[in-house]
């Protein structure tokens, strides 16, 4: 269903970005990141979190339409999942472009470490009658050329026209778990489809 609203190419070039049982094809931080019932799990609920952490694939993705599902657990909860992005050198962060979850920013497209700003977002008061606080939700990001366009359980929330030519149009696809109290993000049934 939301594969056919994001207008989502046949099911043959379908790439499964996580196994459900281990980390090929990711890189860490591994310390902050494990695998738990199928799902990888982001964060901790026994500390604070001191800073950002990003699993990435080490392969790197330029049109396409990347759907995952995902629950966070925690009372300030804060995560996102970096796409067209790439690390910077001898930091954790990363730079570009965020689907963004939770707070204010319930399926808002953040530009991380970039302009550091939220780009486009959703009516947020409608968005929130459709986030799921206990369970899962699911993302679907789709790339291609200078459009971007997100859904959040299968409500648009975002659609972006990229006007700044030297802004990449690929990168690596990173999960991301923000700095703050205790809490995880849970990712599973990452799944990728490249758009010709």
């Amino acid at each position: 269903m939301l594969g056919l609203l994001a207008g989502c190419s046949t099911q043959s070039s379908e790439i499964v970005l996580f196994d459900g049982k281990s980390f090929e094809g990711w890189e860490g931080p591994f310390e902050s990141f494990r695998i738990e019932n199928g799902s990888i799990v982001a964060g901790t609920l026994s500390a604070p979190i001191p800073k950002n952490q990003f699993l990435s694939t080490k392969e790197i993705f330029d049109d396409f339409e990347l759907r995952f599902k995902f629950k966070m657990i925690g009372e300030k909860v804060n995560a996102g999942v970096q796409f067209r992005t790439k690390r910077i050198p001898d930091h954790h962060e990363v730079i570009g472009y965020q689907a963004d979850m939770g707070g204010k920013y319930w399926g808002a497209l953040y530009d991380e470490q970039r302009r550091k700003t939220v780009l486009a977002g959703p009516d947020l008061e409608k968005v929130m009658k459709v986030v799921n606080h206990q369970d899962w939700n699911e993302y679907v990001v789709r790339a291609k050329g200078d459009h971007i366009q997100l859904w959040l359980n299968g409500i648009k929330t975002v659609d972006y026209a990229e006007e700044d030519p030297s802004v990449e149009r690929s990168g690596i696809i990173a999960l991301q778990v923000h700095s703050g109290g205790p809490m995880e993000a849970w990712y599973r049934d990452i799944r990728l489809t490249r758009l010709d």
